[in-house]
């Protein structure tokens, strides 16, 4: 059985679990749902599947080499501690690639797209990237060269992501010694805040020991609310701009930049970094918390129950894209992914409604569109992830 087809089978436990939630957050009166961010959150996933089935290629292909005429050794794949030891090793690997999604800006271009959300439910656990393929390969590469087997990989990589699914909630709390050796729900709402406490913190995975051992841990603080989102919004509902907006701004920066070596040097920097002549004749206006309203479009409930109706016939798609997907040619893959992405892009249009104009209203006055004229100006000053 292939990663698509698990992730296919497990979909229906995803989805009833969001119903559970949604439906405990409605009778406790602490509602963590919006529709047109829940469909937007769940269509960056499947656009992730959908895209994942051309990544996989490089991503696992590259191991599967390296393994194979590189590995100092190969390790038995019927060995438990060899299992044991693999899902530690991917564990702190993670820790390091998750690390440098928000320390670096071209990885931080990736994994932007899992921050953007303005809420926090597990909706938003299955908002995912689609170009993280491209260079997150990096940092397992130790596993290969130590003869970890690429069926124990590929397996553990699984673990790991599945796991992470049930941290994103509002509606579990503290959980005592759990919260000091794992990540949990608390551990995991500080890691998608935006306030200047908790931004750039909890990186781990399953284990939040690694935040602890390296000086990135902070505790949830029940004395300060979460602000969740990220530092230069979004503001719109388009799978395709979630995955791009931030790659075209740091193109923009390069080609504004006069020193060869700021051009490189904005894609290594932490996120926000900007050279002194660019900031200073493309100026953003700086970030602050006491401004930010979550993104908001005034779409009729026809129109909503269109884009609903339409997302219904796209995960069904997608299920039977996902289950043969190793079975069409690489022309037919393409095709079919570029169905799917089409099918989103339109969703997103849907929700977006009068949302663009509002947009361009506000670009005018230097502010966004929900009028926060948040940015990640303030974090570029002092080398900070603009989460």
């Amino acid at each position: 059985m292939t990663g698509a087809q698990i992730i296919v089978l497990a979909t229906p436990v995803f989805l009833a679990l969001i119903a559970l939630e949604f439906a405990v957050g409605l009778a406790r009166g602490r509602n963590t749902y919006r529709l047109a961010d829940t469909l937007t959150s769940i269509g960056l996933g499947v656009m992730s599947q959908v895209t994942g089935v051309f990544g996989r290629l490089l991503r696992i292909g590259l191991y599967v080499l390296l393994f194979e005429h590189v590995a100092l050794w190969q390790l038995p794949a019927h060995s438990v501690w060899v299992w044991l030891g693999a899902l530690l090793a991917y564990d702190f690997c993670y820790y390091w690639h998750h690390r440098a999604g928000h320390r670096v800006a071209v990885f931080w271009a990736a994994h932007v797209v899992h921050h953007q959300s303005e809420d926090y439910n597990l909706g938003t656990a299955l908002r995912q990237t689609s170009s993280g393929f491209l260079l997150g390969w990096v940092f397992y590469l130790p596993m290969a060269l130590a003869g970890v087997p690429p069926v124990v990989f590929a397996t553990v990589a699984l673990i790991d992501l599945l796991y992470q699914f049930w941290v994103h909630t509002q509606q579990v709390g503290k959980l005592g010694w759990f919260d000091r050796w794992f990540v949990s729900p608390s551990n995991h709402r500080v890691h998608h805040a935006v306030n200047e406490h908790y931004l750039d913190k909890n990186y781990g995975g399953i284990l939040i020991v690694w935040d602890r051992l390296f000086g990135s841990f902070a505790e949830e603080d029940d004395d300060e609310p979460i602000v969740y989102g990220t530092r230069a919004p979004l503001r719109r509902w388009c799978p395709l701009r979630a995955n791009l907006d931030v790659y075209r701004e740091l193109w923009a920066d390069t080609g504004r930049a006069t020193r060869w070596a700021d051009r490189l040097r904005i894609w290594f920097m932490p996120p926000g970094w900007r050279p002194a002549d660019v900031a200073a004749r493309f100026p953003k206006p700086a970030f602050d918390i006491g401004r930010v309203q979550r993104f908001e479009s005034a779409v009729p409930p026809r129109v909503q129950l269109l884009a609903a109706a339409l997302f219904l016939g796209v995960l069904g798609a997608t299920s039977g894209f996902l289950w043969f997907a190793h079975r069409l040619s690489t022309p037919q893959q393409a095709a079919g992914a570029a169905a799917l992405v089409g099918a989103l892009w339109l969703i997103g249009r849907l929700l977006e409604g009068g949302a663009r104009a509002q947009a361009a209203e506000a670009a005018d006055d230097g502010t966004g569109a929900d009028g926060t004229g948040t940015t990640a100006a303030a974090a570029s000053a002092a080398g900070r992830a603009s989460r």
